[in-house]
Formats: C-alpha cells, sequence, structure tokens
C-alpha cells in the first residue's frame, strides 16, 4: 500500500484536524501534549493482602512511577469478603484482597494520598472502595479537594464483556451516577468515572467495535445522568475519562485513538450541547494488550509491550501501563514489573519522542486511517442508536454477539496462520519456560485475611455497624444518593460483603439472559 496527498485531499484541517488542544481534538488534548508535560506512568498492581500490595507500591514508586493503579481481587471486585464461600480459592489471586477500611488504611500507609494520583480498577463496588479511599484520606488529615484520581466506575462493560456484575443494570447505573454526582460536588480533582474499552477489546473486539461500544457506554452515562438527576452536563462532563487498549496494529492503534478524541469531541459539543471545552476533550490511560502476551517464549512479551506502548504515545494518552512479560504466566515478578516501567521510561527519557506534538500529525496514512476508522465507528454508533441505546443494545446481546463473532474470526485466522504469532504459529520452537521465574501467591493468604477479618468483627462496634446498614437499606429503597450512607457504612468498619449483601436485598442480583 502506498498513501498520497491525493489520500487525503477531502480532509479539511481545521474542522477534522485542527492543532493540538484545539476541538477537535484530534492532535491531542493540550497544546503542548508531552513536550509541557509527560504522560503519567502509572503501572497496574495489587496481589494478596493489603501489606503485600503496599510494598509492591512502594517500590514501582522508587522506582520512578508517577501514578498508582490498584488491582483488587475477584471477590472484592464482586462485593464478598474473604470468608464468604465463594471467595474460596481466589482471594489475593488477581488483584489485593479488602474486606474493610483497615484493609485500605495499610494499603495506602506511608503513601501521602494529597501527593499521588490513585486509579482504581472496580465497577460493581466502586462505591464502596471510593468511599474508603476518601475515609483513609479523611485519617491521613487529607482534604476530598486535595484527592486526584480516577475510580473506573464502568459497569456497562461488565454486562457486556467481563462479566463483574452484581445489580441488573438499571440499579448499577443508578448507583453509577451516584458516584458521578458525589464526585462532582466533592472530589473536584477525581475523575468519576473511566469508561473502559480495554476489557471489551481483550474480549475479542476489533479496534472500530473498541472505540465504538465505549462511546456508545459514554453516551448512555451522560444521557442518564442528565435525564435522571437533572444535571448539568458541564458540572460532571469534564471529568470523564477512558481507558483503551493498546494493540499489535501499530498504526490502526494511533489512528483509533485520534478517532476517538474526534468523534467524543463532536458527540458532547453537538448532541449533548456542552458548553465547556474541557467537556469536549476524551482524555484516556491506555493498557498494553494483555491478549497479546504468549507463555511460550515469554521474553518476546517484552517487545510487543514497547511497540504497543509507543503506540500509545504517539496516540496521545495521558497515562499508561505496560504489561509485564511474564503476565501469560502469573502475577508479575518485582523484576519483570521494573522492566515494564523502564520500557515507559527509555522511550519518555531516551527516544526524544515525547519532544515534538503529535508527530504523526499530517501523515498520509496516518490522517487517511483515522477518517476511515472514524467511519466505520459512526456506523456502529448509529446502529446503536437506533437499537434504543446501549441498555437496550446489551439486552438484545447486540453488542456481546458481535464481540464473540469478533474473537471467533480472530481465533480462527490466528490458527489458519492468516495472523501471526511469533513464537506460536510462527517460527515455533520446542524450548519449553521450565526455569522461567513466576510469582505464586501464598496459600496462608486466605488464612491470614480470615484472621484479620475476624479481628476486625470483634472488635468493631456492632451497634454502628447494623445501624449503618440500616441506613443505606432505607436510602436505596428511596432511591437516594447512596455514597453518605456508604461513607457512614466505612467509617464503621462493615465489610464490602456486609454494604454489598445490604444493597443485593434492595435490587436484586443479575442473571444473563441466554442470547445465543
Amino acid at each position: 500500500m502506498l498513501f498520497t496527498p491525493d489520500d487525503i485531499k477531502d480532509i479539511d484541517y481545521k474542522k477534522k484536524i485542527g492543532d493540538p488542544g484545539e476541538y477537535p481534538y484530534t492532535r491531542g488534548v493540550y497544546p503542548t501534549m508531552y513536550a509541557g508535560r509527560l504522560w503519567t506512568m502509572r503501572q497496574y498492581a495489587g496481589y494478596a493482602t493489603a501489606e503485600e500490595s503496599n510494598r509492591r507500591f512502594k517500590y514501582l514508586l522508587k522506582q520512578g512511577q508517577t501514578g498508582l493503579s490498584v488491582a483488587f481481587d475477584l471477590p472484592t471486585q464482586m462485593g464478598y469478603d474473604t470468608d464468604h464461600p465463594l471467595s474460596e480459592g481466589e482471594v489475593g489471586k488477581t488483584g489485593v484482597a479488602i474486606d474493610t477500611l483497615d484493609d485500605m488504611e495499610i494499603l495506602f500507609s506511608g503513601i501521602p494520598l494529597d501527593r499521588v494520583s490513585t486509579s482504581m480498577t472496580i465497577n460493581a463496588t466502586a462505591a464502596i472502595l471510593l468511599a474508603m479511599y476518601v475515609a483513609v484520606a479523611e485519617k491521613q488529615g487529607v482534604a476530598r479537594s486535595a484527592l486526584s484520581g480516577t475510580v473506573q466506575n464502568d459497569i456497562l462493560k461488565e454486562y457486556i464483556a467481563r462479566g463483574a456484575y452484581i445489580y441488573p443494570p438499571t440499579a448499577s447505573m443508578k448507583i453509577t451516577v451516584d458516584i458521578m454526582e458525589y464526585c462532582s460536588k466533592y472530589l473536584q480533582k477525581w475523575n468519576a468515572i473511566s469508561v473502559s474499552g480495554y476489557h471489551i477489546r481483550e474480549a475479542g473486539a476489533t479496534a472500530v467495535q473498541e472505540i465504538a461500544f465505549t462511546l456508545a457506554n459514554g453516551i448512555a452515562y451522560v444521557q442518564y445522568a442528565i435525564d435522571n438527576r437533572a444535571l448539568d452536563v458541564d458540572s460532571f462532563a469534564p471529568r470523564i475519562s477512558f481507558f483503551f487498549n493498546a494493540h499489535n496494529n501499530f498504526f490502526e492503534e494511533i489512528a483509533k485513538f485520534r478517532a476517538a478524541r474526534r468523534i467524543w469531541a463532536k458527540i458532547m459539543r453537538n448532541r449533548f450541547k456542552a458548553k465547556n471545552p474541557k467537556s469536549w476533550m476524551l482524555r484516556f490511560h491506555t493498557q498494553t494488550a494483555g491478549s497479546t502476551l504468549t507463555a511460550q517464549e515469554p521474553n518476546n512479551n517484552a517487545i510487543r509491550v514497547a511497540f504497543q506502548a509507543l503506540a500509545a504515545i504517539l496516540g496521545g494518552t495521558q497515562s499508561l501501563h505496560t504489561n509485564s512479560l511474564d503476565e501469560a504466566l502469573s502475577l508479575p515478578t518485582e523484576e519483570s514489573v521494573k522492566l515494564a516501567l523502564r520500557t515507559q521510561q527509555l522511550v519518555a527519557y531516551e527516544s526524544r519522542i515525547p519532544t515534538v506534538i503529535d508527530p504523526l500529525g499530517g501523515s498520509y496514512y496516518v490522517e487517511y486511517l483515522t477518517n476511515e476508522l472514524e467511519k466505520e465507528i459512526d456506523k456502529y454508533l448509529a446502529r446503536i442508536d437506533e437499537l434504543g441505546g446501549t441498555l437496550s443494545a446489551i439486552e438484545r446481546g447486540y453488542l456481546q454477539k458481535e464481540i464473540h463473532q469478533s474473537a471467533y474470526e480472530y481465533q480462527k485466522a490466528v490458527e489458519r496462520g492468516d495472523i501471526a504469532v511469533v513464537g506460536v504459529n510462527k517460527f515455533e520452537t520446542e524450548k519449553t519456560n521450565k526455569n522461567f521465574s513466576i510469582l505464586k501467591v501464598s496459600a496462608e493468604i486466605l488464612k491470614k485475611q480470615k484472621h484479620k477479618l475476624k479481628k476486625i468483627k470483634q472488635r468493631r462496634n456492632s451497634n454502628k455497624v447494623k445501624s449503618s446498614l440500616k441506613d443505606l437499606k432505607s436510602t436505596a429503597r428511596d432511591n437516594l444518593n447512596l455514597m453518605q450512607p456508604i461513607l457512614k457504612c466505612v467509617r464503621a468498619y462493615a465489610t464490602v460483603g456486609e454494604i454489598s449483601d445490604t444493597l443485593r436485598e434492595v435490587y436484586g442480583v443479575y442473571k444473563e439472559k441466554n442470547i445465543f
């Protein structure tokens, strides 16, 4: 393929591209981009107990990481305590186990929350974990207004791609917007939602589907907040952030990020009539693609991560997580985490790439590809609107079917050899990785965490816990904002499970319909 000026002759620079920091933000949301300030290096971390994760956080900060990103274990994500039967075998495995405020205090011990921004990848129980973070800040003497960071709080993609939901969609949307409303009043430096395409892409979506379905979710949240809370769009839209995947198709990924910014700016200005330019800006975090990492020849993963990271940077990301080379085998070791962070630092400090603002702007191919992706994304957005919006599309199974079909076609292409995966279907070797060092979470974690939880339950004021949970149930039944009563529960050391169970009693539990 060869691209020439003829391929971009119909693109109006001012309308479709513009200068960096200007509508429609195709070239980036800030005028100076990385020449003014580097992206935030935010490595996703968390495993086992709060004590061990705290040590990992401090290690990463010492190595030059510039922001925290917290991974929670599956029981915490699903609203179950460590001592619940369903938690057996899952405690501390995919992230840190958090049962009560005590765990959160330990997790951030010695880390001043007014001097570091924190991202928390949590959705169904996002209100509880955010309340715990606020309570920890209070104990540190840090004002809410000083807190900066992000809570993912994107429940729609759980129904579409990931499955970590608790309540029915309508109740979940209500809680999501409770958080957005609370943050707009009390946590003005906090991103109340990070609309996530990452997990959509990991489930098998194409680049077009990743952006289209993510932006459709963003539209749904904005519309719900306006319709159900009568909130002015400019009161909350500037604190909406996004989270995308950086996959292997280098130029497609760069163009994808550019198209996403342009489309979101158009949506916010034209569809929702937002007046504040900050409401038009699509700010996003990027994580390199976990689904592209291979257990075969894991050292190759370090190379994959490097060019995925470079695509994110050339695409204008605001923060970045680079995966570790051993993540197809286990949670990452300290050494592999350091190499992943160093990958970002090498690009930042040795490549000189950040000194040029949007260096690929004006590329015949990149501008053409951005335009073509925008057209395809717009087609999906129009189709979702025809179906009645994201919630309706989810209930009909449209989004899920589209992703599953794409995942199936991709896997078949790999098996046919049409898509090369080096070390797997191309240049395969018989070499095994028996001597490859991996991190193992101790089986003692469950016992330790259960013991800690038992002690907290013994020493807390049970009357305060009961009273706070009663208030929470009443607030939920009255359809009022849940954040203040959840804060009251958290301060009383009510558990994640107790708070979630209280809401289960009011809202019920969602069971996915068979859509195939």
